[in-house]
């Protein structure tokens, strides 16, 4: 694949490394089953991968910046670029 976007972490990192095809990006975001251990810069060579791990407040640290990033994404939801699928609703209750 192109890109995976990783929010498990610890039980899921190695896995979405070996799915990366050729020049993919990996983007590391969260920790749910523990944190990705350092990585070996050499598991990235064989097919020239990226990681990284970005931080939310590092892409909107003004206002403006917020809006604009945000106005992008709900763009691509209004122009059908991008799905959004809901896996499972739960009453308040739950």
């Amino acid at each position: 694949v192109k890109c995976v976007v990783d929010g498990i972490g610890a039980n899921t990192w190695e896995l979405s490394l070996a799915s990366l095809g050729r020049r993919g990006i990996c983007i590391f975001f969260g920790n749910a089953s523990g944190p990705v251990p350092p990585v070996n810069p050499l598991k990235l060579i064989g097919k020239s991968n990226f990681i990284t791990r970005p931080k939310l407040l590092d892409y909107t640290s003004t206002r403006e910046e917020l809006l604009a990033r945000s106005g992008e994404v709900f763009g691509w939801v209004a122009d059908g670029k991008m799905n959004v699928s809901i896996d499972k609703v739960f009453s308040l209750d739950e």
